[in-house]
């Protein structure tokens, strides 16, 4: 990439370079800011073959397969390799036209292809032939000696996943989950959720921690606020109760629950004027 831009003049040169590393850099977090700076790149030297490609993955990334289409089908002619050739085959997937995909996969091109694009061609038709509901022939079409070889290589795990997800998908589940499992043992990077995919099939169901931490909070604020419920249920309770002291000569006491069982709440209430009370103290 570096050689073709040093046809441009230094600023331009610049200015495009600093937009592609920004496409490499956001494509795969952020696709939609990586069009945005491909197209930028592509507005300013558009007769640039590595341009041109960034600006296809960039709308590959966002599904735009059109447009990505346009742009692998223009670098392929600036400088005539077939890199490209799976990735425009899946464009015509993502167009919907499986047919096509299939057909490239056919094609010459696919021969000049090293080891890597031959896995990635065999992949993509392998997804047409499932677009098309032809499970069987997908499943076939994976069938390789690259599937079949222990020699670990940046494709494996890749084509692994695919043929379990066939499997799967085929209702060969026993099949699958061996190749889930040997999909787990070459995916070093993660790249694939295969050991999600096993535990679903095991039905083992993983619980986030940090749920159940929260939960186990919530549970701890639940009894702070029973708590606090309690005591302030007894404070209402203690304000609504009225106390006597005994010195105080309308004091009397409260009786017991079985004594007011006895009482007569319409019994007349007898108030004692202070002259009566001290004509009987004096008798």
């Amino acid at each position: 990439m570096r050689q073709e831009l040093l046809s441009l003049p230094k600023g331009l040169a610049e200015e495009v370079s600093r937009n592609l590393v920004m496409v490499a850099r956001l494509i795969d977090e952020d696709p939609e800011q990586a069009y945005a700076y491909a197209r930028i790149a592509l507005r300013l030297a558009s007769r640039v073959a590595a341009v041109r490609e960034a600006a296809g993955f960039a709308a590959y990334a966002t599904q735009k397969y059109n447009e990505a289409l346009a742009e692998f089908r223009a670098a392929k002619r600036m400088t005539g390799s077939v890199e490209l050739w799976p990735v425009m085959a899946d464009c015509e997937r993502g167009l919907g036209r499986p047919e096509r995909a299939l057909a490239m996969a056919g094609e010459p091109e696919v021969q000049k292809l090293d080891k890597a694009g031959q896995v990635e061609m065999r992949l993509v038709a392998a997804g047409a032939r499932r677009d098309m509901g032809e499970l069987d022939a997908a499943i076939v079409t994976l069938q390789s000696p690259e599937l079949a070889s222990n020699s670990l290589q940046p494709w494996t795990a890749r084509l692994r996943y695919a043929y379990a997800d066939a499997l799967l998908a085929a209702g060969r589940e026993d099949e699958a989950r061996e190749w889930f499992a040997k999909t787990l043992e070459a995916d070093k990077d993660g790249a694939t959720d295969a050991s999600d995919r096993l535990a679903e099939i095991d039905g083992v169901e993983f619980v986030d921690a940090a749920v159940l931490e929260d939960e186990a909070d919530l549970g701890d604020e639940d009894v702070e606020d029973e708590d606090a419920a309690e005591v302030a249920a007894a404070e209402r309770a203690a304000d609504q109760t009225e106390y006597y002291d005994e010195d105080d000569e309308e004091y009397e006491p409260v009786a017991d629950s079985e004594a007011d069982a006895d009482v007569d709440l319409t019994d007349e209430i007898v108030v004692v004027e202070d002259d009566e009370r001290e004509t009987r103290d004096k008798a």
